[in-house]
């Protein structure tokens, strides 16, 4: 009966695509342990060092006290919604001066419901080729049709919008902002433009720039001052603010859509009252405090010739990517090689993401190694 599994397994072994849980020893702000060696974390989303720091856990327990409880037994739409939900929610909206937030319980179940229930029957999603896995995932289970354009290639989607968007009811144009594995940055505005032009709603995922770019850190649209002009805009707490969840903020009529629809929003217990307690308090006396920082981090991208704090080293074949792995880690840096079907065939890489603790100095014998 599972010798077709043991097939696959193997042949995922034979060809560098085999996956395993590591086991670590322990995180210590930029640095993680496993197998009795120090080294520095290059793999992480923890880009504010707020997740594993002891010293701002026990200043938020200090602070809550024993006001909020571990588990919320609830989906939010049944008795999961308390109060500190809404003041959450109507926080995002005051920081994005937006008419609409609704909290979801990770980056992929936003994407998921997203883009699974704003696409019906009739309708089109265009998708940057490149888009995260969850956006993919919302795409496939929605019941309209999904195109996928040329990666970050605005002539490619105009064409596509010529072609098909008389075709289709609505239509959605879903971007990220910083690609999750590339670490280059959309053009944004370009996109403004064409959604305006050709009458669709235009949805941003700032995964992985919320809490990173723009003066307040609410991500690449505020960077530019183009906030005000994208329809939705998604955002998680799991890697900036070292949180979990996710939410997303824009048109009221779509977040209530969204709230009616969204089957990874409805079906789900919500997260716990202490966790939502944790993300409001971190956004509002921890992140104020981060810009020299976060400009730090992507001065140092820049030097790496990275748009971002996420600095991709293409290699190429699997086995080559796990060996260059393997003798980082040997040197002192923990990065994970990264393989289809994360990224296209042959394009098999490292993915360097820095934190905001990282130095120059760090990264010299890395940089050896690599250049």
């Amino acid at each position: 009966m599972f010798e077709s599994y043991d097939k696959k397994i193997e042949d995922l072994k034979e060809h560098f695509h085999f996956r395993s849980i590591k086991n670590f020893e322990k995180k210590e702000g930029k640095y993680i342990y496993v197998g009795g060696k120090k080294l520095l974390n290059l793999s992480s989303n923890n880009y504010l060092n707020f997740a594993d720091c002891e010293e701002i856990t026990e200043e938020f327990f200090e602070y809550a006290g024993g006001k909020y409880t571990f588990g919320s037994a609830s989906a939010r739409l049944l008795t999961g919604t308390l109060p500190v939900y809404k003041e959450l929610e109507n926080l995002i909206c005051k920081l994005y001066d937006s008419e609409g937030t609704l909290l979801f319980n990770s980056g992929y179940h936003a994407n998921v419901g997203i883009n699974s229930s704003l696409a019906d029957s009739g309708d089109v999603i265009f998708s940057d080729k490149l888009n995260h896995a969850s956006i993919i995932d919302g795409m496939q289970l929605s019941k309209g049709k999904f195109i996928r354009y040329k990666h970050n290639d605005m002539e490619n989607l105009e064409t596509l919008l010529k072609r098909e968007r008389a075709n289709f009811k609505n239509a959605i144009i879903v971007s990220e902002s910083v690609f999750s594995m590339d670490g280059d940055i959309a053009d944004i505005k370009k996109l403004v433009e064409l959604k305006k032009k050709y009458d669709c709603i235009l949805v941003l995922d700032e995964a992985h720039a919320f809490g990173v770019f723009g003066v307040k850190g609410l991500g690449v649209c505020e960077s530019i001052g183009i906030i005000k002009e994208v329809d939705l805009i998604v955002g998680t707490f799991g890697k900036a603010i070292g949180s979990m969840g996710a939410f997303v903020t824009g048109k009221k009529v779509l977040i209530d859509y969204l709230i009616n629809k969204a089957r990874s929003f409805i079906f789900s217990t919500a997260l716990p009252p202490i966790n939502i307690a944790f993300t409001k308090w971190i956004i509002e006396n921890k992140l104020p405090n981060t810009y020299e920082k976060r400009m730090q981090m992507l001065a140092l991208g820049k030097k790496m010739s990275s748009e971002s704090h996420i600095v991709p080293f293409i290699v190429g074949e699997n086995d080559k990517t796990v060996e260059l792995s393997e003798i980082l880690f040997q040197n002192g840096y923990f990065t994970l090689p990264i393989r289809p079907p994360t990224v296209p065939v042959g394009t098999s890489r490292l993915r360097l993401s820095l934190t905001a603790d990282i130095t120059e100095e760090d990264l010299a014998k890395l940089r050896e190694i690599l250049y």
